[in-house]
Formats: structure tokens, C-alpha cells, sequence
């Protein structure tokens, strides 16, 4: 899937992913290839990313949200 995460002043990242782990207002969720449409307020805490190659990357985070659908998916964050 499409991944795009974007700071106000910045872009994370960008390129391709094959899980996403998201700390969400409930709690954390996972965020996979084929995921129904979402829009979810995302809390402070880390952003768990496997990417295309297996590598795991992490992103930590004040808040912010997550849109996705059709395999890709967008996060504001600050």
C-alpha cells in the first residue's frame, strides 16, 4: 500500500508499506494491505511501520489523523 506521513512543515515518508501500526484515540491498530476506508484522530505515541522490505521503522508523534482507502493511505501528524 501507498504511504504518505506529513508534518506541517515536512514529509516522514513516502513510499510504499506493507503494515502500519497506529496509535489511535481507543488504542493502538494495525493497518494492512486491502483495509476497508478509514478516518480515525490518531494520539501522541509511535507510528510502527514495516515497510516494502521488511524493515521496521518508527515514527513518534503528538497527535494527529489517519485517511486511507484503496490502498492508500495518508497521516498528519505533528
Amino acid at each position: 500500500m501507498k504511504v504518505k506521513i506529513t508534518k506541517p512543515d515536512s514529509i516522514l515518508y513516502d513510499g510504499e508499506a506493507k503494515l502500519l501500526q497506529l496509535p489511535g484515540s481507543d488504542g493502538l491498530f494495525e493497518i494492512l494491505n486491502n483495509h476497508a476506508p478509514i478516518i480515525s484522530a490518531l494520539r501522541a505515541g509511535t507510528i510502527k511501520m514495516v515497510d516494502a522490505d521488511d524493515a521496521v521503522q518508527t515514527f513518534s508523534i503528538r497527535g494527529g489523523v489517519v485517511k486511507g482507502a484503496r490502498n492508500v493511505i495518508s497521516l498528519l501528524v505533528q
